[in-house]
């Protein structure tokens, strides 16, 4: 028998195992269920347990006894972990309906939230609307959402800032980075990405692409060419990981030595601190190095914004143009369903690719971005305070 989620089981009878293959398991059950009645759910070794999908979990009884050469299961390892993670869901979850009742989750008596001053606090007069999600106060239906995925540029940052600021930096300073950190394992990383990606151009025909020589030709001249390359690169705005990573690389160097300040747009930090308070998980989804992400929201005008994220999605994902990147986010986060996933984002063809992939999507509209097509049927926000 195979099933979505152990949670239905622990409803159902209040007796439920983990275990492994190799048949260790995490006892979370009531003892005071008969032992027979006693259930183990059984899934492969080796699999993300957050990716795990049902056909890959199976309910087994508990066995009772067992003779040579048979061994009774174990405990896994894991067992600790994953008790505590039980334990640290059920009181999240009840806290984060509590504050989305309007209630107080520290105190005993769960009253309404007051502010520091002893006063209700006006802020949190949202309902729950059982069907929709919440219900805001000017009317809205706002879907309960348990993860929001952030595009950076135009969304969190400003185009300018990208464009005006951390490509010509990328730009100016891509000679002095590979000559400096040449013979690194990291530069030869990314001297051996640029060199297939280049090779790809060449037989494409890509403008701007010009062979790379072999070592053997000396540094001085492999170099000259890495350059010719990343400039061309960079003035087509390429998406490719092979360019993302290097700028990362350049881009971390200019951070460190206080060269660089990340920019986001004034609405940002309270948003990201609010989301978190609420229990609401946030990710970034950037065509940039998640290095580069790191990077960005780690020295920001408003210090270090990274206490506020749970992770970093990138073109490894995928190309954010393609409606499988969100399918491969979506099993990265482990939803129940990717509604539960709000994607904003300033790129109406992002957009267009989330959408089948069942993510909730709302378009930001910010100074500096492109116009968008008329009737395009998406939700717009010009600032994270409406969200």
């Amino acid at each position: 028998m195979a099933i979505a989620s152990a949670a239905p089981l622990m409803a159902m009878n209040g007796a439920l195992k983990m275990a492994t293959n190799s048949q260790s398991y995490l006892e979370v059950q009531d003892n005071s269920i008969p032992k027979p009645q006693q259930l183990i759910v059984i899934s492969p070794s080796g699999v993300q347990k957050e990716r795990m999908v049902e056909e890959a979990m199976y309910v087994l009884s508990a066995p009772l006894a067992t003779s040579y050469p048979h061994k009774p299961p174990k405990y896994s390892d894991c067992a600790p972990l994953f008790l505590k993670v039980q334990l640290n869901h059920r009181y999240h979850d009840a806290t984060v309906k509590l504050n989305q009742f309007g209630l107080d989750w520290i105190t005993t008596t769960h009253g309404p939230i007051h502010n520091c001053n002893g006063a209700l606090d006006s802020t949190r007069n949202v309902k729950m609307s059982a069907k929709a999600g919440v219900l805001a106060s000017n009317g809205d239906i706002e879907p309960l959402r348990r993860c929001i995925v952030l595009d950076i540029e135009g969304t969190t940052t400003p185009i300018s800032f990208v464009t005006d600021v951390l490509f010509p930096y990328a730009r100016d300073n891509v000679g002095r980075h590979l000559d400096a950190t040449y013979d690194s394992e990291e530069t030869q990383e990314d001297i051996k990405l640029l060199r297939a990606q280049v090779q790809e151009d060449l037989e494409n025909g890509v403008a701007g692409a010009v062979p790379i020589p072999s070592n053997d030709a000396g540094k001085e001249k492999v170099i000259a060419a890495l350059v010719k390359n990343v400039e061309a690169m960079i003035k087509a705005d390429r998406k490719i990981t092979a360019l993302k990573e290097l700028q990362g690389h350049i881009w971390q160097t200019g951070f460190k030595n206080n060269e660089l300040e990340g920019v986001v747009f004034d609405d940002v930090p309270e948003a990201l601190e609010r989301w978190a308070a609420s229990g609401i998980k946030v990710y970034i989804y950037s065509s940039g190095s998640r290095l580069a992400q790191r990077l960005l929201f780690g020295y920001t005008n408003y210090g270090d914004l990274r206490k506020y994220l749970c992770g970093f999605f990138d073109t490894t994902v995928g190309n954010k143009k393609e409606t499988k990147s969100y399918h491969e986010i979506t099993a990265s986060l482990g939803v129940d369903h990717p509604s539960e996933i709000l994607f904003v984002t300033d790129v109406y063809q992002e957009a267009i690719a989330a959408k089948p992939a069942g993510l909730e999507v709302i378009i930001s509209v910010r100074p500096g971005n492109g116009p968008l097509p008329d009737n395009h049927g998406f939700r717009t926000v010009k600032s994270f305070s409406e969200i």
